[in-house]
């Protein structure tokens, strides 16, 4: 065992140091990851434990784009640290289950002192509460669960309606899939002119829905996303859920993280102004998937969809598990969401924000936004670039001009063509997205270990190989 744990850390170690020693783009085809890895059940085992490490390591875990590169530009690129691998190592041999205070109670005071800190850092007050979850996409499903169950008592009847833009996150849309609402019953509505989500429109489509005799019951508004960085005006659709009685879910896996520094400051009233809000360490606060967040301004709603003596088919199973007495100060965690089993998420950003503190976390987040203003203004100043959308919470989009283009030239066939370019080149990952129906280049810098050069060196390759269009 020492041995292995030895070359364990080691084989850590050397991933966590070497960023860049690989190309970051790296997609092996299903046939030659077949011919290494599919292989027959293994009867009989081996003591070489360190070998089947280098094995795995190198056909398996190396064979995937490596989020943490200082040149990958891409989705929103998680980077991961050491104190947090060592903590999901620690969890996984102490069987660490924060659900019920028996089974784990000592982890479940690491989760409630953990989600305390989180509260802290982003401005919230202290009656709000959660849960750790897998993700944004987990988080999302169950505060929508709670929302259902709050404003709908439970039955997502066909009058029913969600409101959000366009540019949501598709887990809204499977949420409201698995929460019994059939599509018609989610409005997605075009955003305004800054991408961000139309409260007129909103607004308008309410009142009409209820003319209609239909039943608004909650909106989902997006802080930070996924395509433009874009923040909805979170004031102004918190004034409008309150006038119409309406849930108010924030979407902030991305962007939430900004409201502990100065330059997100002014975002933090209308986070203590939501019913619930989705929160996402493995994204801008640099833990290693997975790690989500649930926050409710009433968390005393999250037991009543998900409490386990609600939904119990045989009380005497769990029974011991539970506070004998109402009044306990045990906190049963596994009320509280989806999942029984689950793993000690939270002691991996604790032991991160013990190591670091709270300060180097803000520090990283508004070295990200920086370079993101850095990079739009190399592509402002580039005569070859044009900026398409301005850098919001470190995420900017920009599209590559051709200066003596021919009539036939296609500017959405140019920018897939330089995405591709750019990532079979080895040595960055930008992939494009799509902004008012037009195909775009994207780049995200949340990465604290990338550089101006870094940007630099992308943006070089984008009109190299635009120059080929």
């Amino acid at each position: 065992m020492r041995e292995a744990g030895h070359h364990a850390v080691e084989l850590v170690i050397d991933r966590m140091t070497t960023p860049g020693s690989r190309p970051p783009c790296h997609a092996p085809s299903p046939g030659a990851l077949r011919a290494a890895l599919d292989e027959p059940l293994p009867e009989h085992g081996t003591r070489d434990l360190p070998g089947l490490l280098d094995q795995v390591t190198e056909r398996a875990l190396a064979e995937a784009t490596r989020l943490d590169h200082p040149r990958c530009f891409a989705f929103v690129p998680s980077t991961g640290n050491f104190p947090a691998v060592l903590a999901d190592a620690l969890a996984s041999a102490y069987l660490s289950v924060p659900g019920a205070w028996l089974v784990g109670a000592g982890p479940t005071q690491i989760e409630l002192t953990t989600l305390r800190w989180l509260k802290a850092f982003l401005g919230l007050p202290d009656g709000h509460g959660g849960l750790f979850v897998s993700g944004g996409s987990m988080a999302n499903l169950t505060c929508l669960a709670v929302a259902r169950d709050h404003r709908l008592d439970g039955l997502p009847r066909p009058p029913a309606r969600l409101y959000c833009s366009s540019q949501a996150h598709p887990s809204v849309a499977q949420a409201a899939h698995l929460l019994g609402l059939a599509r018609e019953q989610l409005t997605v509505l075009p955003p305004d002119a800054d991408l961000r989500l139309d409260t007129a429109a909103l607004a308008e489509r309410v009142g009409r829905d209820r003319r209609a005799g239909l039943r608004p019951f909650a909106v989902v508004a997006t802080l930070g996303t996924t395509g433009t960085g874009a923040v909805d005006p979170l004031d102004r659709v918190a004034d409008l859920c309150q006038e119409e009685d309406m849930w108010l879910h924030i979407d902030g896996a991305h962007g939430a993280a900004v409201t502990a520094t100065p330059r997100g400051r002014h975002l933090r009233n209308a986070l203590g102004r939501a019913d619930s809000l989705t929160v996402d360490p493995h994204k801008w606060l640099f833990q290693p998937y997975e790690i989500g967040c649930v926050l409710l301004r009433r968390p005393e709603l999250l037991p009543e969809t998900f409490g386990v003596a609600r939904h119990s088919l045989d009380q005497g199973y769990l029974r011991p598990a539970h506070p004998a007495a109402p009044a306990s100060e045990e906190v049963n965690l596994s009320d509280y969401g989806p999942q029984q089993s689950r793993g000690l998420r939270a002691l991996k950003l604790w032991l991160s924000l013990k190591t670091f503190g709270a300060g180097a976390f803000r520090r990283a987040i508004e070295r990200g936004a920086d370079l993101a203003e850095y990079a739009a203004g190399l592509v402002e100043a580039h005569p070859e670039l044009e900026l398409v959308t301005p850098p919001g919470l470190a995420i900017l989009t920009f599209r590559y001009r051709h200066r003596d283009a021919p009539a036939t030239w296609d500017a959405g066939t140019a920018q897939a063509y330089i995405s591709r370019r750019v990532c079979a080149d080895g040595g960055a990952v930008l992939l494009t997205t799509t902004v008012r129906g037009a195909t775009v280049l994207r780049m995200c810098t949340i990465n604290p270990t990338s550089t101006r050069a870094d940007v630099a060196y992308v943006l070089e390759l984008v009109t190299r190989y635009g120059r080929d269009t």
